[in-house]
């Protein structure tokens, strides 16, 4: 799952991330505390062209994004050697993780939306209220 790619990635590159994407869920889900952590839901992985370096993006919910990706990045070393253990490639890449802030402004862009479509009600009993001239500027 690209997100601010200049080029295409090659088909063995989102290959790989999509399966260090699903792997890496399974381990976070298994592993990791709920508590400290929240539920955390991996959104996209960028993989670099190298196969050295994943940007791992992720949302929460029951904790404050910045305490998970701190608790989250914490854990990477941790998480990249389960990886190796589970994947048979010759570089695993070293884990960074993001909070996804592109769905929660996808959110806030919908309930904008949908406020600006929402029909105007007038109330009759309240007179129009006449511009004054002077507000115009």
């Amino acid at each position: 799952m690209a997100r601010h790619k200049t080029r295409p990635a090659s088909g063995r590159n989102t290959r790989l991330a999509d399966q260090i994407q699903k792997d890496l869920a399974q381990l976070i889900q298994r592993e990791l505390d709920v508590a400290r952590v929240g539920l955390v839901t991996l959104t996209g992985l960028e993989l670099s062209a190298d196969y050295a370096h994943a940007k791992v993006y992720f949302t929460v919910l029951g904790a404050e994004p910045e305490a998970a990706a701190a608790a989250l990045n914490e854990k990477a070393g941790w998480l990249h050697s389960l990886l190796f253990k589970m994947l048979h490639i010759h570089t695993v890449p070293t884990l960074r993780f993001f909070f996804d802030e592109q769905l929660a402004r996808g959110l806030e862009l919908s309930q904008l939306i949908d406020q600006a479509n929402q029909p105007v009600v007038y109330d009759a009993a309240r007179p129009a209220e006449p511009e004054d001239p002077d507000d115009r500027a």
